[in-house]
């Protein structure tokens, strides 16, 4: 039978059980420390804990904390500190993949530094962006993490009217935090490579028209074409969901106008699969009648019959970026917003090889 030794009482694995919870005073007198000392230690984030003791005394807490079962009361922490240690996050769907990727950089880095996080999806519904975001409030989260924001930001104006911390992942909003792909460096790419194999003729799918991913690598696109002297047309430029069915549907409508381009240029990889799938049930061949090109590089892209051609983004990065600004703002410091590099991956839905 185990025997521990606490406060100067016998406790055997019978009464276990019926022992009160293991506190904060409980693991200061046995330590002989302050109780202040052991809370600092217990509940700060790990680079914040050597402020409040040795190295030494850190690991001497922790081990007991261990030992003994402490578990705190994120209640009673809310209460004493007014923080609850809680991040929320809003993003469109987090069945997307990209969404998805970035949000396990977001909860990774908050993990880092003492916070939990939980995601809501609001399927950029205006009205759901407000009442998720009132149902966070009420929660009583220490910041915010919005994948969902609209460029217009009206919605985010009210949110700063509210006090909390907040930044932007993925789509950038003037006048407000964000990390985010350099989304016009990455259109540019996808034109600079079209023209290095000779499209003149091309076409983009261009995404929702209220999201800055769209709107910035369409932008960064058609500007690199007009640089070369080529002007891509208005009606060659079609919007659509971010998702499969929007760029079949999309592709579908542009194949109604004529003969097809020679390339065209998806701003997310899942268009870019569904402009593959249009293209081939009207027999043309990605790669070969019509070069497509997709965006993020999403771990699909590669393995697809025709291998897509794609701008790869930082998503894992972007969503840690993301929440160490947040985590700055929360401590009062100035930031800045990020863009974070894209890259050109060629493959065979461009190359024909």
């Amino acid at each position: 039978m185990s025997i521990t030794h606490m406060s100067g009482r016998i406790i055997t694995e019978v009464d276990t059980e019926k022992r009160s919870p293991v506190t904060l005073r409980m693991l200061a007198e046995q330590l002989n420390v302050h109780v202040s000392t052991v809370s600092r230690v217990l509940h700060a984030a790990p680079d914040e804990q050597l402020r409040a003791a040795s190295e030494a005394t850190v690991k001497r807490i922790k081990e007991l904390a261990d030992e003994l079962g402490y578990r705190p009361n994120p209640h009673a922490t809310s209460l004493r500190t007014r923080r609850s240690n809680l991040v929320g996050v809003l993003v469109p769907r987090l069945s997307d993949l990209v969404l998805a990727t970035i949000y396990e950089g977001i909860d990774e880095a908050a993990a880092e530094h003492g916070l939990s996080t939980f995601v809501t999806n609001t399927l950029d519904v205006p009205e759901s962006q407000r009442s998720r975001t009132e149902m966070m409030l009420g929660r009583r989260v220490d910041g915010i993490v919005f994948g969902d924001s609209y460029i217009d930001g009206t919605f985010l104006d009210w949110v700063t009217g509210k006090g909390v911390p907040f930044v932007l992942v993925n789509r950038r909003v003037p006048g407000h935090p964000s990390v985010t792909c350099d989304d016009r460096l990455g259109g540019r790419l996808a034109a600079e490579h079209l023209l290095e194999l000779g499209h003149t003729d091309v076409a983009v799918i261009a995404g929702e028209p209220y999201a800055s991913t769209g709107i910035d690598r369409t932008g960064g696109f058609i500007d690199r074409y007009a640089q070369a002297g080529i002007t891509v047309r208005s009606n060659r430029v079609l919007q659509s969901h971010f998702d499969a069915h929007g760029g079949r549907a999309a592709t579908e409508q542009l194949l109604t106008q004529g003969p097809p381009p020679s390339a065209i240029f998806a701003v997310n990889d899942f268009a870019a699969i569904g402009t593959l799938g249009a293209l081939r049930d009207h027999g043309l061949r990605a790669g070969n009648d019509v070069a497509v090109i997709g965006y993020n590089d999403t771990p699909l892209a590669a393995e697809l019959p025709v291998p897509l051609t794609t701008i790869r983004s930082p998503m894992h990065d972007m969503g840690r970026g993301g929440l160490t600004l947040l985590v700055q703002l929360m401590r009062g410091e100035p930031v800045e917003s990020r863009l974070l590099p894209p890259q050109l991956i060629a493959r065979t839905s461009t190359t024909g090889v």
